[in-house]
């Protein structure tokens, strides 16, 4: 079973969203689970303080690495890779999540206050990953982000396999419009090709947007694709799959 362990300052902040809809349902199910460890719990003072003054000066509070790293000994590892979610890690990226889902977890850790100090990312090997080009107060909500992405790449837990085939970043593009009914709203109509029943037709119509959108939106993955090689339209995503519990994508 896939198991994400959290290290975190707020362990009532989990499970959260997780804990919801079908990425939630697949925790009952045995599909994955998740646990949390309380970095104060290995604090060495009886305060229960977990941080101190940046060396060399300077603003705000380092978490200590001494204190972060009794928290990580406690966790069993069993192949888990340890990550620690911080604006300046390596993008987190669909391949990515994909990569771990395919293992046996994951662990991350939380920071928070000015930062970590550096001596534990090397003593622990901790991969250092963001989830974007802003600054959070901690990492509690970039943690549920990056679990969410792999928990529902977990075969079982969207209920049909196809529903991540042909959605954004998979084959290097970004997803094509989706429409549903009433055929006219407010005057804008669904295109006739997705009302053909010409399931090529309606391929080649969703991949031509696919790169359109790509194109205009990320021009950096536009310009991957095209180093990549193209794909071409197969009519996969017309078929009927039986049950599907794929939720709208925001």
């Amino acid at each position: 079973m896939w198991r994400a362990t959290v290290i975190t300052l707020y362990p009532e902040l989990f499970p959260g969203p997780l804990a919801a809809s079908v990425v939630g349902r697949g925790v009952g199910e045995g599909l994955w689970s998740l646990d949390s460890v309380n970095i104060r719990d290995f604090s060495n003072n009886p305060y229960g303080s977990v941080d101190d003054t940046p060396a060399g000066g300077g603003s705000g509070l380092v978490m200590r690495a001494d204190i972060l790293a009794a928290a990580l000994d406690s966790v069993p590892q069993e192949g888990r890779p340890r990550l620690c979610l911080t604006p300046r890690g390596a993008p987190f990226t669909q391949a990515h999540a994909r990569h771990l889902s395919r293992g046996p977890g994951l662990i991350a850790l939380c920071g928070r206050f000015e930062g970590i100090d550096e001596r534990i990312f090397a003593a622990r090997d901790v991969e250092e990953v963001s989830i974007g080009d802003f600054v959070m107060a901690g990492g509690e909500i970039a943690a549920m982000a990056l679990i969410e992405a792999c928990v529902r790449l977990i075969p079982g837990v969207l209920g049909s396999a196809s529903s991540t085939e042909e959605e954004s970043f998979e084959g290097g593009l970004l997803e094509y419009p989706q429409y549903t009914r009433p055929r006219d709203f407010e005057g804008r109509v669904i295109p006739d090709v997705l009302l053909s029943g010409d399931h090529q037709k309606i391929a080649e119509w969703r991949l031509k947007k696919r790169q359109e959108i790509t194109r205009a939106r990320r021009p950096d993955l536009w310009k991957r694709f095209l180093a990549d090689g193209p794909i071409r339209p197969t009519g996969q995503e017309t078929r009927s799959t039986g049950k599907n519990n794929k939720e709208p994508k925001r």
